[in-house]
């Protein structure tokens, strides 16, 4: 049977041209008989033909799908020399959630068991990722879960966007705002109240146990001390519970904490905050639009080190233009100098949106000033960053992946025993209700009932949010009140069978 070119399959098929940088108009076509995808790939006149069988223990319609991208994939891996990917043909942003859907499956024993050896293998050989990446992907799913059994049905998460930064970073695509003058802000802290205001009365309503509070961005000492204190004290007054046991605030920019803030966190007992220098280099902050020398970094960080019982986290970035190998060595060395809590190793990602992205589409660029890594010397870079890391005893509990990502590999969050980020660990899983306010922010509602997730966003423009705050809150209200009822319903249906 002549399988269909679905959207879907035309989106996996796009994935596989993609990434092996092929922009031809070719002739694809996909049969499923008797429990076997075949894959036929007519080009210059010559045809190349892959087969491999559904198993059977999974859901036919995943199955097929992955199939067709494994069949592509390897038609162009062994007929024309194209390089394997580290991660195959994984495209997810979460793919650890595979690992942890297989071990909540009562289909595989080996899977049940948590057997590494066993995960690794199938990694490999259902997604054909390498060795390496598939170690990695076991290692980190097999330690996030005890953190995930701490969360039920009634636990969840507190997202806060403060949509502001100092400046714009040249790589940056986030929803974030240069920072407003006072009137603008003041507008903003008015919406983001009643946005507090509502979902308080949604967990209290619901009973929910909040385990973690998160305030991201943009950059949320962005703000200035008075505006950041009022911040902090509704957040606090809000959503702190006897329950929570993570409340993070990202500092981010080290030319943005100072000892009020400090200060304020204390009293509202945050205890896990962030120093991102991205890099170390002097020269390098200056292309990106960092307004901050490594010496602020350093001193941001003892800052906080000294006056706070927090975790303290770092990130670095891998690919940043103009720089090498030996300067991702340099960067990583002199964090590991300070002894943070915490490192978090990104890949570059070119998305849509940021400067650079823009900048490398113009022409009239200087492209020598912003020259990129190659693929294989970010991978190079991660390979000395991973080896320097764990030579310090930190070891890997989060990872993600982005598209458009230099070198094609993952961001992982590294850290000392006892030291993982318990929010990062939810909000990768997806497994654990996240009520978002403020701006760019977005709701996760875990659908338990029907084993899926649902979601609503805030606005990402400023301007916008403010003006129909209303909205976003009467939908979000609206969908949870509905996978509430529907969850609480099959409950008591399943009682009454009982």
């Amino acid at each position: 049977m002549k399988l269909e070119d679905t959207e879907v399959i035309k989106k996996i098929t796009r994935e596989v041209l993609t990434l092996f940088k092929i922009d031809d108009e070719l002739l694809i076509e996909n049969d499923l008989s008797n429990g076997i995808v075949t894959t036929q790939l007519t080009i210059g006149g010559k045809i190349f033909i892959k087969s491999d069988s559904i198993n059977p223990l999974e859901r036919e319609g995943a199955e097929i799908h992955r199939l067709v991208k494994k069949n592509l994939y390897e038609i162009f891996v062994e007929n024309f020399g194209k390089e394997s990917a580290p991660y195959g043909i994984m495209h997810g942003v979460r793919p650890t959630k595979i690992i942890h859907r297989w071990i909540r499956s009562n289909n595989n024993l080996e899977c049940r068991m948590q057997n590494a050896e066993f995960l690794i293998e199938r990694i490999k050989a259902d997604y054909l990722v390498s060795d390496e990446k598939a170690r990695l992907l076991t290692e980190v799913a097999l330690k996030q879960i005890p953190i995930l059994k701490t969360s039920d049905e009634k636990t969840i998460s507190v997202y806060v966007g403060i949509p502001f930064c100092v400046t714009r970073c040249l790589y940056c695509s986030f929803p974030s705002n240069v920072l407003p003058n006072d009137k603008k802000i003041s507008e903003f802290m008015a919406a983001l109240q009643k946005d507090i205001e509502s979902a308080r009365n949604l967990i209290d309503r619901y009973n929910f146990k909040v385990q973690n509070i998160y305030i991201g961005g943009g950059t949320p000492t962005a703000l200035p001390n008075i505006f950041f204190a009022q911040m902090m004290k509704m957040i606090f007054e809000s959503f702190y519970q006897e329950y929570t046991k993570e409340f993070t605030v990202e500092c981010g920019r080290p030319d943005t904490i100072n000892f009020e803030k400090i200060a304020v966190m204390n009293q509202c007992k945050v205890n896990r905050v962030s120093v991102n220098p991205q890099t170390m280099r002097q020269r390098t902050l200056d292309l990106i639009g960092r307004r901050h020398s490594p010496t602020d970094i350093i001193n941001a960080f003892n800052d906080l080190r000294s006056n706070g019982e927090w975790l303290i986290n770092m990130d670095l970035i891998l690919g940043l233009p103009g720089e090498s190998v030996d300067d991702v060595k340099f960067s990583v060395e002199e964090v590991l100098k300070l002894k943070p809590d915490d490192i978090t190793i990104h890949a570059l990602a070119l998305k849509r949106g940021s400067r650079l992205q823009m900048n490398l589409a113009d022409d009239l660029i200087d492209l020598n000033k912003l020259k990129l890594p190659s693929d294989q010397i970010v991978r190079d870079m991660a390979i000395i960053a991973e080896k320097l890391i764990r030579s310090q005893n930190y070891k890997p509990y989060y990872l993600y992946r982005q598209g458009y990502m230099s070198g094609q590999i993952e961001n992982v969050g590294y850290c000392l025993d006892g030291a993982e980020g318990i929010y990062n660990v939810q909000i990768m899983d997806e497994r654990q209700t996240i009520i978002g306010v403020g701006g760019a922010a977005t709701t996760k509602i875990v659908d338990f009932k029907n084993n899926c997730l649902q979601s609503v966003f805030n606005a990402k423009d400023l301007i916008t949010y403010i003006r129909d705050v209303d909205i976003y809150i009467r939908k979000r209200d609206d969908l949870l009140e509905k996978i509430i009822l529907q969850n609480d319903e099959a409950k008591y249906d399943g009682q009454n069978e009982n």
